[in-house]
């Protein structure tokens, strides 16, 4: 199994990067789950870099060694290095959506009473569909990346997260103990909507004591 994978906190020399890969992996993942047209009406109006998480230090990326793949997706400025996901959190009311997006809100959440957001995930489908270990590639990409935000997070004061996932993305965040709380509808244009699912999750009382993951 490949162990080339390390985690980064974002930074805003990645955002062309970070672009082309959201692109990528919308484009390459949710066609099962959306049409064509809520895809490319999404990238336009929800789907994107999200500039207050990389300023706030809480989006990360995933990088490999591109010499692990057959294929070379993103890259970042290193010739042997490639970011092939990102993640992130955040201590602001914003659910969801890219810098693009009209419905921010940027008032910082109170640990104590609110639930931390997990924001903005995406993986390349160079990696997602790898031939060799695909089911470890996406998911342990994916987690590896949660994993860091929740973390961070805890160390925040947060003792609940909650998300919007896309259908494509609830059954990851399942099995990372998100449960479902109901099914919002996200405008686009011309009146058309994406579906998506608001998840949330609650930090069991012997982490919150210990302050550690177990």
């Amino acid at each position: 199994m490949p162990t080339d994978i390390h985690i980064r906190q974002a930074v805003f020399a990645d955002i062309p990067v970070l672009r082309e890969l959201i692109n990528a992996s919308v484009r390459g993942l949710q066609v099962h789950d959306y049409t064509a047209a809520q895809i490319e009406s999404a990238l336009k109006t929800i789907f994107g870099v999200d500039s207050q998480l990389i300023a706030d230090g809480t989006y990360f990326v995933a990088e490999a060694n591109s010499g692990e793949a057959a294929i070379v997706p993103a890259k970042t400025f290193s010739p042997n290095i490639v970011i092939v996901g990102c993640g992130g959190w955040s201590q602001r009311q914003t659910l969801y959506g890219g810098d693009q997006w009209a419905g921010r809100q940027n008032k910082l959440l109170d640990p104590l009473y609110d639930a931390a957001k997990i924001r903005s995930f995406f993986i390349h489908p160079a990696w997602a569909r790898r031939r060799i270990h695909p089911a470890w590639a996406r998911r342990r990409i994916g987690s590896m990346i949660l994993e860091t935000c929740e973390v961070a997070a805890q160390a925040a004061g947060f003792t609940r997260f909650e998300m919007g996932a896309t259908l494509t993305g609830v059954k990851l965040f399942q099995t990372r103990g998100y449960v479902a709380l109901e099914r919002l509808e996200v405008p686009l244009e011309d009146s058309a909507s994406l579906p998506v699912i608001r998840m949330e999750k609650r930090v069991p009382t012997t982490i919150r004591e210990f302050g550690t993951m177990v």
